[in-house]
């Protein structure tokens, strides 16, 4: 079962120090339209590697320090236009945790993870949080 995440980014103009942080994205069936997918708008955004379809905002990275599937990754707080996988239980290299892979919304490219339950206590930090593989991205906006 798959879920897609399409959300009109509240933090548009994030340079800005007056704007709030960004809200959780709704999650609803798959929707039939790719196209439906939301334009970020900045100079740092992150965008699939394989369809530029944007999928997060450079300042909503928390670390660079993971390590995904194919090499470095970045735990970021919040992306859209994604598509979720379903739960499953991960051994990771931190642990027991409760994941569901994230793919772009547009081409179906695997992106990363979605972290939904950490089941050791140090890592609950990363509860509703995302694994994005550097790999698997693209700077936007010519930084």
């Amino acid at each position: 079962e798959r879920t897609t995440v399409y959300h009109s980014p509240p933090h548009v103009g994030r340079e800005s120090a007056a704007n709030p942080q960004p809200l959780r994205g709704l999650e609803r069936p798959v929707m039939s339209s790719p196209s439906a997918s939301s334009k970020l708008t900045g100079n740092r955004i992150y965008s699939c590697s394989f369809c530029r379809n944007h999928n997060a905002y450079h300042d909503d990275i928390i670390s660079k320090a993971f390590q995904g599937r194919h090499g470095r990754a970045f735990l970021f707080n919040d992306v859209c236009n994604i598509t979720l996988g379903g739960k499953e239980d991960r051994l990771l290299m931190t642990g027991l945790h409760t994941v569901r892979d994230v793919f772009c919304a547009s081409c179906s490219s695997l992106l990363g993870w979605k972290y939904d339950f950490a089941y050791e206590q140090s890592q609950k930090y990363k509860e509703g949080k995302f694994i994005v593989e550097k790999a698997m991205v693209l700077h936007e906006g010519g930084w």
